[in-house]
């Protein structure tokens, strides 16, 4: 009873002292300042908390913008329409429509010919890689939508990652933010800028008494030129010099040829599984491919055969095709019978995929396994008796029967029912094989089939999405919608393929933190801590400082509100702060406007979030890698602007 009565005892003062505690805090909540409201400090509570989340990575990033759509209206900060409007934002429904638009294009061959190019320019080298796509993404980001010319070359940078056998969370950063950076070159690049002239004419206005009656000067398309090339300059070489420092050192798979997953390397050995280039020398003699036996001497498969520097390729090469001097050759086998094949050949073993990486690139084609199916007219003939390579293109490496793997003379097996097949070939060619009641695969496809002749619809429905947003000034996300139509409406892609490719997590996190920002904005929240901020600067300031405070107040307030919001806010409070320490407003305004996009250290902005999944990104990743080119984003506008602008004037 003494041990119960002091256990009591002990939990009556921790609750006395929890409870006094919080009068504690209550009192100190009543004693702020007079324009420090209950709300504003739960959204700040809110931002701490969703930043934590963030950066301790408790849940998953689309869970944090689902707690903050469902959190901000049960806390009563925002309202509920307020709450679940980010999922009809512009922002939001733009990037829906230019994915779907990116997988049309894709899927009809025209981010392949994209992608070819680029590999052709930068070869083997990583470096060119990331300059050329992300000076690119920027030129396309300076007259479209950041969002939509980051989701547009999404497809397009992955096949080329994949091609060359580069980490894709290597690349996806500096297109990423050179994205944001280049929809600074023109007037109608970003948000922030397209609002710029249009808050200044209010602000020059409701204070002429200030001004003189000086005539108000709108900028240009170009007039901000000059500082977004020179930032998309800077950005690629930050990368060049400092992306083995700042990006995430995701490790190449050095045996990246191997295409056998561990399911069906159990089951077929390690006879076969990878793919090898052989270049064959000047002087060998030609001979056709049944009389080189490579099969029952190296258990090796002819997949494809180069002739003629490029010019011609079989594909699906048959017994009777030949083997002539300088060929380059692309065979399955495993490394050890791949050097005894090459020595015993004279033929020369590539360390690495380069005539033939498109035709054998993992992107392109693979080894799967499939099932004869009790009614398939395969049953009880041979595959050659068939013509299985003619009919199918698609290249049979080995047969598994009664606990067998059977790697010779398999052409000429009859086959029964229940027979597995190890087969390689071109993705789309399976996926055309899949629809025939020949075999069943056991296996996932990758790809999907191509449709080359739709590439004119797909080309026409997005040169239609952008005549409609430039041309005819029609609402982003609208215009975008007309694309995405269009190419359903044109069977370059069904609906359901459409829904399909749409990353669902990216739309919820994006639809999620587009509340927060609301929510900062309506509370004034934004707007308090500015006031407080200017405030506490004291005494006259030159206008090199001034604006480099200008900079850092506005790159801080979008990371935490929308670009757009932060540009609303700060452009009258930067303009009011120049007048009074004897700056050009001009200006300052055009200052926030660029550095409203200085938004790298988080994954809050739109393009930030696109990228996060796709690229396998954490927060640390994001700040290491934003951090710096944060405070060079800074340098370089107030560089810019000092030379080209005369702000020190």
């Amino acid at each position: 009873m003494q041990i119960e009565h002091r256990s009591n005892l002990s939990i009556y003062y921790f609750t006395k002292k929890i409870f006094l505690f919080g009068k504690a805090v209550a009192k100190n909540i009543m004693t702020l300042p007079d324009n420090m409201t209950l709300e504003m400090l739960i959204v700040f509570g809110f931002l701490i908390f969703a930043t934590g989340l963030f950066v301790f990575e408790i849940v998953r990033m689309d869970m944090v913008g689902l707690l903050m759509m469902v959190s901000l209206p049960l806390a009563g900060v925002i309202t509920p329409s307020d709450a679940i409007s980010g999922l009809s934002s512009n922002a939001v429904v733009s990037i829906i429509a230019v994915i779907i638009m990116g997988h049309g294009l894709d899927k009809t061959g025209v981010m392949n010919g994209f992608a070819r190019h680029i590999i052709r320019f930068s070869g083997k080298s990583q470096v060119r890689m990331i300059s050329l796509i992300s000076a690119t993404v920027a030129v396309i980001s300076s007259f479209m939508q950041n969002i939509g010319a980051a989701a547009l070359f999404l497809p397009s940078t992955n096949r080329m990652c994949k091609q060359l056998n580069v980490p894709i969370s290597r690349v996806l950063i500096p297109m990423g933010y050179c994205a944001v950076i280049g929809g600074c070159i023109t007037l109608v690049g970003s948000s922030p800028l397209i609002l710029l002239n249009d808050l200044m004419a209010s602000w020059w206005s409701n204070n002429q008494s200030f001004l003189g009656n000086q005539p108000f000067k709108a900028f240009g398309l170009f007039s901000v030129a000059p500082i977004g090339i020179a930032l998309v300059i800077a950005a690629i070489l930050y990368f060049i010099l400092l992306g083995r420092f700042v990006l995430p050192k995701t490790k190449i798979q050095t045996d990246s040829c191997s295409l056998l997953n561990h399911d069906l390397e159990c089951t077929y050995g390690r006879e076969v599984g990878t793919v090898f280039e052989m270049q064959v020398p000047s002087n060998f003699y030609t001979r056709r491919l049944e009389e080189l036996k490579l099969r029952p001497l190296y258990h090796a498969t002819v997949v494809c055969i180069n002739k003629h520097h490029g010019r011609y390729q079989i594909n699906v090469p048959g017994r009777a095709d030949v083997i002539e001097p300088n060929d380059v050759v692309g065979i399955v086998s495993n490394h050890e019978h791949a050097q005894k094949l090459a020595k015993d050949m004279g033929w020369h073993l590539c360390d690495e995929l380069d005539m033939l990486n498109g035709i054998l690139s993992p992107d392109h084609s693979g080894i799967t396994q499939a099932i004869v199916t009790p009614r398939s007219e395969l049953v009880g003939k041979t595959l050659h008796a068939y013509g299985f390579r003619k009919k199918l293109q698609i290249n049979p490496l080995a047969i598994y029967r009664r606990d067998k793997v059977i790697l010779e003379d398999i052409s000429e097996i009859k086959i029964q029912t229940g027979d597995a097949f190890l087969l390689h070939g071109e993705w789309e060619k399976f996926h055309l094989l899949k629809l025939k009641p020949i075999l069943a695969f056991t296996e996932h496809l990758q790809g999907e089939i191509m449709h080359p002749e739709k590439a004119g619809f797909a080309v026409i429905c997005l040169i239609l999405a952008l005549v409609l947003a430039l041309g005819f000034k029609i609402q982003l996300s609208i215009a975008l919608l007309t694309g995405a139509v269009g190419m359903i409406l044109s069977r370059v892609l069904s609906l359901d393929e459409a829904y399909q490719s749409v990353d669902w997590m990216t739309v919820f996190l994006l639809a999620g933190l587009i509340p927060l920002g609301i929510a900062f904005e309506e509370t004034g929240a934004a707007r308090f801590l500015a006031t407080f901020l200017t405030d506490l600067i004291l005494g006259k300031l030159t206008p090199v400082i001034l604006f480099l405070i200008i900079g850092c107040l506005t790159s801080f307030f979008t990371l935490v509100t929308s670009n757009i919001g932060a540009t609303v806010l700060m452009i009258p409070l930067a303009m009011n702060m120049a007048i009074q320490h004897d700056a050009d407003p001009r200006m300052a305004a055009l200052l926030v406007a660029i550095t409203a996009s200085n938004t790298f250290i988080l994954p809050t902005h739109q393009v930030n979030a696109l990228i996060m999944r796709p690229g396998g990104y954490k927060v640390k990743d994001y700040v290491r890698a934003g951090s710096g080119m944060t405070l060079l984003y800074l340098s370089v506008v107030i560089i810019i602007m000092y030379f080209f602008y005369g702000i020190a004037a």
